[in-house]
């Protein structure tokens, strides 16, 4: 840390999203290398770039496999491992549903229930065959679109935080918006990330979450969605019914190690619902998570690895 604890940001817009750095340091050579890096991996595991390994997969859908490049691979079966655990409501090949409603884009009515159900035969995880000798990929139905944008921004993240480490800095943050990684601590001791209040102005945060060291990821339903006849129907979707997920849950943040693990436990969790979420991070000491509720609470699953500093008294909060 520089003797003035001065930090210095620096940003760009990648992956549709503006990207935040912070440094202790005035270094604009570092800053484009890592800019540079998330460029790189964004072309890597996009599905908006037409020769990139996703869209080769998708395009071969119910024909042939695709071989891929091994980092393409490994996200691909560990995003696969995660859809398949029983009752899970993260799944990456739910591409065809998203398409369909829109929301965020264009979408403000609800599709057909009988698209809806046909679609649904085409988000089978366990329908994408992985072959580790040939590290090659085959979707098994024509039709069928793997996507790994629930999972690609943690992963870039955590090898983002893993190449300043190889450039010895001890002490940043990088935001790929949504997702924040910290190393070391900032200018006030602990990093201080805003959680935002729910259906508020972008800068209206209802709490302070204040960590070293460690990533914070948020998913809310109020990050993209559409009402219709005072129903709000959000971009959180239930891969069992095609439907957004239906719950007391507004917003879920985990508080973890790694980014990657924010993005696969805030989708885990946001299925869930906060009573069985609870008792399952009992088991996982490493994962700490904040639900926002609907009817105004916000509920602390433990503090182990951050504090937490509210803002706005019209929320109770709940330790557990």
């Amino acid at each position: 840390m520089t003797p003035d604890d001065r930090v210095y940001a620096y940003s760009a817009v990648l992956m549709g999203s503006p990207i935040l750095l912070k440094l202790f340091e005035h270094n604009e050579s570092l800053a484009s290398g890592v800019f540079r890096l998330i460029k790189h991996q964004e072309n890597t595991f996009t599905v908006n770039r037409p020769h990139s390994d996703i869209m080769a997969i998708n395009h071969a859908a119910g024909r042939d496999p695709v071989t891929v490049s091994a980092p393409v691979f490994e996200l691909i079966r560990r995003a696969k491992a995660i859809s398949c655990l029983p009752g899970s409501s993260f799944n990456f090949t739910i591409g065809p549903l998203v398409k369909c409603w829109k929301i965020g884009f264009s979408g403000h009515s609800i599709p057909a229930a009988r698209d809806l159900q046909t679609l649904l035969a085409l988000t089978n995880p366990e329908d994408v065959i992985l072959d580790e000798q040939t590290r090659s990929v085959f979707l098994q139905q024509a039709g069928m679109e793997i996507d790994l944008g629930a999972i690609a921004k943690g992963y870039i993240a955590d090898v983002v935080r893993d190449y300043l480490r190889e450039q010895q800095v001890e002490n940043a943050l990088i935001n790929l918006g949504g997702n924040v990684q910290t190393l070391g601590a900032g200018a006030e001791g602990a990093w201080a990330i805003g959680l935002k209040k729910p259906f508020s102005e972008p800068d209206t945060l209802i709490g302070v979450i204040n960590v070293i060291g460690k990533s914070v990821v948020t998913s809310g339903i109020y990050e993209r969605y559409f009402e219709l006849e005072g129903h709000c129907y959000h971009h959180i979707l239930d891969p069992k019914t095609g439907y957004p997920l239906d719950n007391e849950l507004l917003s879920v943040t985990i508080i973890s190690e790694d980014s990657i693990d924010g993005d696969i436990w805030t989708t885990l969790l946001y299925g869930m619902g906060v009573e069985k979420s609870l008792a399952y991070l009992e088991q996982i000491p490493h994962i700490e998570a904040i639900f926002v509720t609907r009817d105004g609470q916000i509920i602390l699953s433990s503090q182990r690895q951050f504090t937490f500093t509210p803002l706005d008294d019209s929320y109770r909060i709940t330790t557990y």
